[in-house]
């Protein structure tokens, strides 16, 4: 699976998808660090990577284009702002989450549970 790490996450979990063998980017890696999210939304979805976020704007994205690329992940309600331990509660969820994520989905990732939603996402 291939990975773009929007900038509300620090790129040092970037660098810990890749430490741990999957093919991950920051937007700062791409000079992409001012981009608005449609950019990145379209970015991830040419290049077929699963956005990882904590900005909600990517679900709404999802939602008013109805459409199945790219998969989001967003970090929500009480998620560790420390990037270490972020990237290890992905990574700790990302096992299970695999199947979902290349078929089209949105999770919403929090300390304790996830919540899939597989896309499109019709009526928001």
């Amino acid at each position: 699976m291939r990975f773009l790490i929007d900038n509300a996450l620090s790129p040092i979990v970037a660098e810990a998808f890749r430490a741990h063998g999957h093919d991950a980017v920051h937007v700062r890696d791409l000079d992409l660090h001012g981009a608005p999210d449609t950019e990145i939304f379209d970015l991830a979805a040419r290049e077929d990577r699963i956005v990882v976020s904590a900005d909600t704007d990517f679900g709404t994205l999802l939602a008013v284009r109805e459409t199945r690329r790219p998969s989001v992940v967003l970090l929500r309600h009480g998620v560790e702002r420390r990037p270490e331990l972020q990237a290890s509660l992905l990574l700790a969820n990302l096992e299970g989450l695999e199947d979902s994520l290349e078929e089209g989905c949105l999770v919403v990732l929090e300390p304790t549970r996830s919540r899939i939603r597989m896309l499109p996402l019709a009526g928001g």
